[in-house]
């Protein structure tokens, strides 16, 4: 239409008509221009809205079990491949297969040689060749790797008048700072005051994912400049909320690689900070690790507990993988407990871990036995 206007005021002032088609190629482009920048602000006000709104609430029927989330490991990981090998008839050289199998799977060589000991201490000669006898010893034998292990409480909880501070630590990718909103989501729905301090400040997706989440559950987030120094600004954000009678503080920390000693050296520094803060902080500090890198994950939880003293662990995406033997290592060679695993992308899926259930859910039958 702007092109007929156009060129129908060109020819009646007599101009010619090459200045005619070049009036009415600059309004059309101008039309064009116009409606390409009204469609991409009506995106981004469209996105925006998308990450304010709060996560619809699942029910618990919603929600992954425990069960759920291990089925990879009971139907392709190291529990299906020992079903395998005591489907048939069972050979004198049953525990050499049985040895091979926890090998090679995510369970380590330290624990593998402590299930096989217990085998051995445990069942006679003839027993050995006994699946059921078999199953029970190594069910048992693993829950009290794991019960062992949950015994151990590290934290400490605040003096009167306090936040609990918790210090959040994983590398990137682990889904830290999506457990962190998780927890606080928990906390909110208990009506609890959360505060969520960003002292992740190398990366700036890192606060901004912080700040969604602080939206999302109704919890105020602190962060800095990018690239400020993060002692800083977990110190401010610490006192900050203490000033606002927060009773929970999640502090997000840096993921880099953790191979990377200037990363280690700077988390030593944020946790000396916070007890500078309030007394006796960090009460808790929560490393997540992704079920999905095995044995990897271990190594990493190894370096970063050098260098912070972890008390417990956050295990997440156990239900995309088969290496949920990893649990039983991390159990056996690290000695800290398991806080919570992540099943499922749900809000709820970030479950307690009970070290009980885990065996009865690992072991279990398709049948639910």
């Amino acid at each position: 239409m702007l092109s007929t206007i156009a060129t129908s005021l060109a020819f009646r002032q007599g101009a010619d008509a090459s200045v005619a088609l070049y009036v009415a190629l600059g309004l059309g482009a101008v039309a064009v221009l116009f409606l390409v920048v009204n469609r991409s602000r009506k995106g981004s006000k469209t996105a925006s809205q998308a990450a304010d709104r709060p996560p619809p609430t699942p029910s618990e029927d919603d929600a992954a079990t425990l069960k759920d989330g291990l089925a990879r490991t009971r139907n392709e990981g190291f529990i299906a491949r020992l079903g395998q090998l005591f489907s048939g008839e069972i050979s004198e050289n049953v525990m050499d297969d049985v040895e091979e199998v926890l090998l090679t799977s995510d369970i380590g060589v330290r624990t593998t040689d402590r299930l096989m000991n217990s085998l051995k201490e445990t069942l006679s000669t003839n027993e050995l060749t006994e699946v059921e006898a078999v199953w029970s010893a190594l069910r048992d034998e693993t829950t009290r790797i794991l019960v062992t292990a949950q015994a151990n409480e590290l934290g400490s909880e605040p003096k009167n008048g306090q936040p609990k501070v918790t210090m959040v630590l994983g590398v990137n990718g682990t889904g830290k700072t999506t457990s962190i909103g998780k927890l606080a989501y928990r906390l909110r729905q208990d009506d609890l005051r959360v505060t969520l301090v960003a002292g992740d400040t190398f990366r700036a997706a890192a606060a901004e994912q912080l700040e969604i989440w602080g939206r999302r559950v109704g919890a105020p987030v602190i962060r800095g400049a990018e690239g400020a120094d993060p002692s800083s600004v977990v110190f401010d954000g610490i006192r900050e909320a203490l000033a606002a009678s927060a009773e929970h503080v999640f502090i997000d920390t840096a993921g880099r690689l953790h191979t990377q000693v200037n990363l280690m050296e700077e988390l030593r520094k944020v946790r000396r900070v916070m007890g500078k803060a309030v007394e006796g902080a960090p009460h808790e500090v929560l490393m997540v690790l992704d079920a999905t890198t095995g044995q990897n994950a271990i190594q990493q939880a190894r370096m970063f507990n050098d260098a912070t003293d972890i008390t417990g662990i956050i295990l997440t995406k156990l239900d995309g993988t088969a290496k949920g033997g990893i649990v039983i290592g991390i159990g056996d060679q690290l000695g800290i407990p398991i806080k919570y695993v992540g099943v499922g992308e749900r809000v709820k899926d970030l479950r307690d871990f009970d070290a009980k259930q885990f065996v009865d859910e690992l072991f279990a039958t398709d049948s639910g036995a």
